[in-house]
Formats: structure tokens, sequence, C-alpha cells
């Protein structure tokens, strides 16, 4: 590990990444290179990772069922109403399904397209943004570190609504703050600057409500009670702004309001945003300072250089650029501490603020914020998130992994650590260009092995995913039409199931499980109402024949469990069926 360390300092010392940056990043080039590695970074799970408990599979299941049906109002998981969220993210994955796979697939990875676009165009718009107050190479910089954060890149291949709704609101954020700037001597903003602000308000109102216009809202009033003026919020157009936000959104809304007699906003209103407000909606409470705390391991590999961004947000904060960051980030960013509800991803709307404040730091030609304290600083932080991820492949190996998955774990540890010793050693040595180079580039690769190969390799942590394939190897999923449906499940309820194998799958008890046996379909039962199954069984006078088993942990509740998957007798196929190994 040493001799590894040691000769991969060296080559990042050939190296000449302030060159490079100053030819990658001018005019367009900025922001298209930072999409791109956003969507590199973001792409290594992609397809490797199956589909994910619970929201993932809510949300992507919710979408099939808009797709077979027909019906783009409504929102339903089965049979059940799902309003917690607008429609803008069905929409969009119905769109990626369509173009590029089918329903009947269940391709989870088209389903997370959206998600990876939603994070690339974070990235683009934080570097366009940042161009109008810094160099081009720190508005480069801001995008990429944006966009290779470990938070945004593990959102980007997540199939619900959080990498979208952070490229929704970095495009309005890097809009407003380019019209904030115009008005004190910054480039002048035109009409497409103004599109831009609405249209990003828009989607983000489809997307995930008013989140998108509550962070701008909350940005310009302190900017307001900072500046003692807010002349400049003048040049919005608000006239046709408004009717652009009005033709987005309001069709949707006025379609699914009569469609549910009101019954959406009532639930979405009174069922989902106002627990989150009075308490720790089921069971996501934190004390204040839960997202502080986190943000240096989220942000990784940025890590690097949050204490040099903290030291030029006090030093600098008269300036447009990094008041209009400081103005982003910390009302929104209070706002989530002070709720009760708290998930990690929550306060990911405002991480494009915190780039931009270290692209700052880091640009700054006399290197005047890495000093010996924010040096230290920085490297601790590097290393202790390193350490923690590391620390997270060893975990899952010892705990759901086999002897098989030693080297993808070890190789992952040893990433992660190279990317914080690097990044931290050249950081100490004054070499912050070269250090956050080298903990890009390696973060980037420890975060595909974790995310894309490491962790699918964990069989364990994948019950859906096994017990399905059993069916199918076994022919009795339903979806083949060579055995009659739905599967009936007992003691096992994971939306990841009913995606695998279709929106009419039964989620009930043993009774139910051993009465769609006795009636020709096929059922599986987690092994805590085997009994129950197999006393109905008796009871009906029917018997079912065993397929095969899958054990593991439902990561959603920390249970261990074992799932069996039981035919009909009557379905018997020509020779014996194994439980798959997947890797």
């Amino acid at each position: 590990m040493r001799l590894f360390l040691q000769r991969l300092t060296l080559l990042v010392r050939r190296l000449d990444p302030e060159a490079w940056l100053d030819a990658a990043a001018r005019g367009w080039r900025g922001p298209a290179l930072a999409a791109l590695i956003t969507m590199v970074a973001g792409s290594l799970s992609l397809f490797t990772l199956p589909p994910l408990d619970r929201d993932e599979s809510r949300f992507a299941q919710a979408t099939t069922q808009m797709l077979e049906s027909g019906d783009l109002v409504m929102i339903e998981f089965q049979d059940q109403p799902r309003f917690k969220k607008p429609v803008g993210i069905h929409w969009l994955q119905a769109a990626a399904v369509s173009a590029v796979s089918s329903p009947e697939a269940r391709d989870i990875w088209a389903f997370r397209l959206p998600s990876l676009l939603g994070a690339a165009l974070a990235a683009a718009a934080c570097a366009w943004g940042a161009a109008a107050f810094v160099g081009p190479r720190a508005a480069f910089l801001a995008g990429t570190l944006l966009g290779v954060s470990g938070l945004l890149a593990t959102e980007a291949s997540i199939a619900k609504t959080d990498a979208a709704l952070c490229g929704a609101v970095t495009l309005t954020m890097a809009a407003l703050g380019r019209l904030y700037g115009a008005a004190r001597g910054g480039p002048p903003a035109g009409l497409w600057t103004r599109a831009a602000f609405w249209s990003g308000i828009a989607l983000a109102l489809l997307v995930k409500g008013p989140i998108g216009p509550a962070v701008a809202l909350l940005a310009g009033l302190a900017l307001w009670a900072a500046d003692r003026e807010a002349g400049w919020a003048r040049g919005l157009k608000w006239g046709w702004g408004l009717l652009l936000v009005a033709v987005v959104t309001l069709p949707w809304a006025a379609a699914i309001t009569v469609a549910t007699d009101g019954g959406f906003w009532a639930t979405a209103v009174g069922g989902d945003l106002a627990p989150k407000l009075a308490g720790g909606q089921e069971g996501h409470g934190a004390p204040p300072g839960y997202h502080t705390l986190l943000a240096p391991f989220l942000i990784f590999p940025g890590s690097l250089l949050l204490p040099a961004a903290a030291v030029l947000a006090w030093k600098r904060r008269s300036e447009p650029g990094v008041r209009f960051a400081l103005a982003w980030l910390l009302p929104t960013w209070l706002l989530f501490e002070i709720l009760p509800t708290k998930l990690v991803h929550y306060t990911l709307p405002a991480y494009g603020a915190l780039a931009w404040l270290m692209a700052a730091a880091l640009a700054d030609p006399a290197g005047a914020f890495f000093n010996r304290v924010t040096r230290i600083s920085g490297a601790a932080l590097s290393l202790l998130a390193a350490l923690l991820f590391a620390a997270i492949a060893i975990i899952g190996l010892r705990q759901y992994g086999d002897p098989s998955d030693t080297f993808a774990a070890v190789l992952t540890a040893v990433l992660y650590l190279a990317a914080g010793a690097a990044g931290a050693g050249l950081l100490l040595r004054g070499a912050a260009m070269r250090a956050i180079a080298a903990a890009v580039v390696l973060g980037v690769l420890a975060h595909g092995m974790l995310a894309g190969v490491l962790l699918p390799r964990l069989e364990p942590l994948w019950l859906s995913k096994r017990a399905a394939a059993l069916l199918s190897q076994a022919m009795l999923d339903p979806k083949s039409g060579l055995t009659q449906g739905p599967v009936e499940v007992a003691g096992y309820a994971e939306p990841s199931l009913v995606f695998a194998l279709g929106a009419r799958t039964g989620l009930d008890d043993a009774a139910a499980a051993a009465a769609a046996v006795a009636h020709g379909r096929p059922a599986i039962v987690e092994q805590r109402e085997e009994a129950g199954f197999r006393a109905a069984l008796a009871a009906a006078h029917s018997g079912a024949r065993k397929v095969g088993s899958v054990s593991g942990v439902n990561y959603s509740n920390g249970d261990d469990m074992t799932l069996t998957v039981y035919a009909p007798l009557a379905a018997r196929p020509a020779e014996p069926v194994r439980a798959p190994v997947l890797k």
C-alpha cells in the first residue's frame, strides 16, 4: 500500500492539471465537460445495481403502471394511489423507458436515465453559473466537484426525484446568480438566462413541488437583507415567466385535481409534507447538525476543500459571487437542519453553492485560503471520509459477502484510501490543484467499484432479484405466459419484488398464499409464515411443491429472511430447478 501511494504521488506530480484545465474549461466546454464527467461517475452503477427498496422501486413501478395503463395523470402503486410527489419524474421516466426499453422488460437502468441527466444538468448549470463570478477554470471545477460528489453520483443512478430536483434547482440558482451578478458589473444576462430561471422553477415544481421555488425565494430574501435592496429582481420578467410556469404545471395540476376530487393535494400536503414539518416522519428524525456532520462524507472527494471554502466565504463575503453562494447555501441548509425529518439527500439542492465556494478557494492564484490550518483540517476530513467508505466496503464483505467477493471489496477499500491519502498528502505539500485532481480521479473509481461492482455482488442484500430469478428459471413467472398468475407473497412486501413480478402481485398472508397454490398459482412464503402456510394448505386438503429458497437480509428493516418459492403440484417441471447464483 505504501509503495502504491508513493508511485501514485510521483505520477500526479508529473501532471500539469492547471494547464489542462485552462484548455478544457474555456467557453461552453467547461459546463459540457463537467456534465460528461458527472455522467461517467453516475453511470458506473447504472446497469449493475439491482432495483432498490423502497423509494426507487415504488417510483419505477408507478411509472410502469402509467405506461401499461396509458393514464399519465394518476400515480398509483398497485391498486393504491401514490399521492406524495408531483408527476414530473414519472413523465421523465416514462419518456426514457419508451425511448430505450419497454415497461415489460423491467430494465431499471432505463428508469434511472432521468436521474443521470438531472445530475449532468446540475453539474453543467453549476459551472455555467459560477462562470459569471470566477474564471472558466474555477467554474469548471465547481461543476465537476458537484457532479462527482458521493451524494450526487449516488443519486444519479437511482430512479427517484432527487438528482432531477438537484438539476432543476441548480439551473434555477445559476440563472438567478447570473442575473444578480449582471446587476453588479458582471457579464450581461439576457433572455435565455431568464428563460433558464423560469424553466428551472417549472421543472422543480413538477418534480418535487415547492422545494425549488423555496430555495430561490430564501436566497432572494437573504440577498435583500444583506444588500438592503433587491431592484435587480425586477429584471426577472415576472409576467411571461410566471405564464411559462403556469403553462408547464397547471394542466396536470388541474387534471389530477379533477381526477381525485382534490384528494391528491389533501394527501400530498396533509399526509406527506405536514408530517415532515411536524416531526420525524417514518423514523427519520434527527437533531440539528445532522446535515452538517454528514456533509464532509457526502461531498467526498471535495472534503479536501471545505475548510478553505469556509475561510473564503468569511473573508470575501461582500463580493457578489460569494455573497450569492452564501445566500443560496445558508438559508436552505438552516431550514433543513431545523426541520425534524431528515434524510441525507435533503440538502442536495444547496450543494452547488458549496461547490462554488470550494472551486473559488482552489482557483485563487495566491493560494491565500490554504494556510496551515485549512490544509491540515482538509487533509483530515479527506482521510476520515476515505476511511469510512473503506470500512463500509470491508464490513459489507464480512457481513454479506463470500470469498469470491474479497478482491472487489479490497480493491474498493484501497481506491478509497488512495483517494483520501493522495489528496491529503498533496494538499499538505501545498499542491492543492494536484490534490483535488488525484482525489477526484481515484474517488470516482472508488465509487464505481463500491456501487457498481461490490454492492451488486453481495447476494444476501438482493432478495427480490434472487426470488424473481428463481421463479423465472422454474418457468413460474406469470409474465412469461407459461403459468397462471399473479404470484402471491406472504411475509415479504418490498416494492422491488412487485416491480420484478408485476402490479397484480399479491402481498398478503399465509392463508392467501395457500389459496393461490390451491388455485394453480405460484407463491413466495417467508419463513415466519411457513407454519401458517402449511396449516392453511392442510385445511384446504391441498399440497404444494417446494421449488427452492433464497436467504438474506431485508435491508429496509434489517430482518434476516428466507423466501421459499412454491408451485402447485400440477405444475411440476420436467427436472428439478436449482436456486440461481447471481453475480
